[in-house]
């Protein structure tokens, strides 16, 4: 092999690996800054639960009941159904959270689930505390995957039925996030309330080995959330042209989304960016203003000998 042969191949691997370095810094700086949004946000549900739990003055201080987007949801029928009255415990915050929520949605998809809601974060803690213990991941199969995905919406159909019709806060028993911090098993422990206690301790351990377990496959809100975002702006997109099939942008996905095959990522995706950061191939993957559901009116492309039509996952 000549000198400038040599020169050039290694002048080409110490290209690639100062790329990938660069490429692992980007993720490490973007991961860290969407923990520390997280962390914001779960510090003031607690603050203001610590607040409310000490207050001595009943109502002095608001419940995390009327900071949750989802008591919107549940309220929003009733609301409007009956002029005006809230279901016990809701408030007019719920019914502007969730406003805010729609529109974020509308504009971000799923970017709640992966920037601000605080039981998703705790998720994230798991994940980080089993890859720490380096304990076994459960690896669910992509056909049982997409199977137990729609457990969201039976989830958010019974509650709202079970809502309107009982026009009280049903799921708020043995709601997962309402029972972690609400503090209530630090402030007023109750073994009459075993069942939510029982319930958020078998949704911790098993987000501990199936990462984001509950977003996934339980949370009504993400239910809501993957619906309404099939109508989001912004969408991530990938381009076959630019895509060399490697599925490096498949691992780090926090909800185990197909990426690698996607021509626009679900709204199942939570917005972590994790893909983006991870794909070698500049333009492959890119978060860009395309709505999928203008997809019908663009202008189609001419399709190449062999390509394979583009799809969502």
């Amino acid at each position: 092999m000549s000198t400038p042969h040599v020169l050039k191949t290694l002048s080409l691997d110490f290209e690639d690996t100062s790329l990938v370095a660069k490429r692992r810094r980007r993720m490490v700086w973007t991961q860290r800054t969407r923990h520390l949004v997280q962390l914001g946000f779960a510090l003031f549900i607690i603050a203001s639960s610590i607040a409310h739990n000490l207050a001595v003055v009943d109502g002095a201080t608001p419940s995390i009941d009327a900071l949750c987007p989802f008591g919107g949801i549940e309220t929003l029928w009733t609301t409007v159904s009956s002029g005006g009255q809230f279901i016990p415990k809701t408030h007019v915050s719920n019914l502007v959270l969730l406003a805010g929520l729609v529109v974020g949605t509308l504009i971000a998809g799923g970017a709640f689930c992966g920037w601000v809601c605080p039981f998703g974060a705790v998720q994230d803690l798991m994940t980080g505390v089993r890859k720490r213990l380096r304990l076994p991941e459960v690896q669910v199969s992509p056909r049982v995957d997409r199977v137990l995905r729609y457990g969201r919406y039976v989830a958010l159909a019974i509650i709202l039925y079970q809502t309107i019709t009982t026009v009280k806060l049903w799921f708020a028993d043995i709601d997962p996030y309402r029972t972690l911090f609400s503090l209530g098993w630090l402030f007023e422990f109750n073994i009459a309330n075993w069942l939510a206690y029982a319930a958020v301790l078998f949704i911790l351990g098993t987000t501990l080995f199936i990462e984001r377990g509950f977003c996934r496959y339980a949370c009504p809100l993400g239910g809501a959330i993957s619906l309404l975002g099939n109508f989001s702006l912004l969408r991530i997109r990938r381009s076959d042209a630019s895509c060399k099939g490697c599925a490096v942008c498949q691992t780090p996905c926090p909800v185990k989304l197909p990426v690698a095959t996607a021509d626009t990522v679900s709204p199942n995706c939570i917005g972590c960016l994790a893909c983006v950061e991870a794909c070698p191939r500049k333009g492959a993957l890119e978060v860009k203003l395309a709505p999928a559901w203008l997809d019908p009116f663009r202008k189609p492309h001419t399709a190449q000998p062999g390509a394979v039509a583009p799809h969502q996952e």
